[in-house]
């Protein structure tokens, strides 16, 4: 069993920074690790992934050049640095893990999901 603890989450102003972290136990070994996020009245959308190594990492366009996703296979953490915030990246973030990064990307093969953490940007 996996267990994906967020935190992180926060109110923040327009052009601000927001670092989230993913807290991961259990069987992590060789998975991909990535966040979600869902904004009021929307469906849960991808935001980015990454493969066990690194190698391999996906941004959704809309967060691209904005957000960086990292982790740190020694302490099972993961982490989403979020810069210039805009009030469309309000949502509530959810970490999720899976056996491949490409097929996060496409929102299959999720394993795991986190319970999230809130992200508000004000305007």
């Amino acid at each position: 069993q996996v267990q994906l603890v967020e935190s992180g989450g926060g109110l923040v102003q327009a052009g601000g920074s927001l670092r989230l972290s993913c807290a991961a136990s259990g069987r992590t070994f060789g998975q991909a690790m990535g966040w979600f996020r869902q904004a009021p009245g929307k469906e849960r959308e991808f935001v980015t992934a990454i493969s066990w190594t690194g190698a391999g990492i996906y941004y959704a366009d809309s967060v691209k050049g904005r957000f960086t996703i990292s982790r740190d296979n020694a302490k099972n953490m993961v982490y989403l640095q979020m810069n210039s915030l805009i009030t469309e990246d309000t949502a509530v973030y959810y970490c999720a893990q899976g056996a491949s990064a490409q097929r996060m990307s496409a929102s299959r093969g999720i394993d795991y999901w986190g319970k999230g953490t809130l992200v508000t940007v004000s305007s």
